[in-house]
């Protein structure tokens, strides 16, 4: 049984279990479903509040953000490509609530959510060299961590920093 990000209750069973098997067995994590429920609603608040910090409303303020960030990205990805030898084609920035970047192997260009403005400085450099290390590596294999860990060896610490907000 889960609750989704929504609030909805889940609940797997197995083919065949009767249905009264499962009603019965939500009846008795009524507690348990009330308690999820309010950390999940609570979660979503606290996320809300987190990327609410940032006004985008306006392309003044949306423009505003992106030039402050760029401030702070450009020099971090100037310098891990050079450490790293690769050339991104293409740096851009869209409000994404659901990743702090991505990077696209194909074309080489990569994204960053303005909500990175958000973070310490020091987790903003995490997400550029997570990002640039997938133009070496697409996935996240050994060979990826083996690369954050000689590039930015504080990696697992700002993870899981960043993890924790949008989680």
């Amino acid at each position: 049984m889960r609750i989704a990000k929504n609030g909805d209750v889940h609940v797997s069973a197995p083919v065949g279990l009767p249905r009264t098997t499962v009603e019965k067995f939500v009846a008795e994590h009524l507690n348990w479903i009330e308690q999820a429920r309010k950390r999940t609603l609570a979660r979503q608040q606290q996320r809300a509040a987190f990327y609410g910090q940032l006004p985008l409303k306006t392309r003044k303020e949306r423009a505003e953000a992106i030039a402050r960030l760029d401030a702070i990205v450009q020099p971090m990805v100037e310098r891990y490509a050079r450490q790293m030898g690769v050339t991104p084609s293409a740096i851009t920035y869209k409000a994404m609530i659901s990743r702090w970047g991505m990077c696209n192997i194909k074309t080489h260009a990569i994204c960053f959510s303005i909500y990175t403005l958000l973070l310490p400085e020091w987790c903003i450099e995490h997400v550029v060299a997570h990002e640039l290390c997938h133009l070496l590596e697409p996935t996240h294999n050994a060979r990826f961590h083996a690369l954050m860990d000689q590039y930015f060896p504080n990696w697992r610490a700002a993870r899981k920093h960043t993890r924790l907000i949008q989680s």
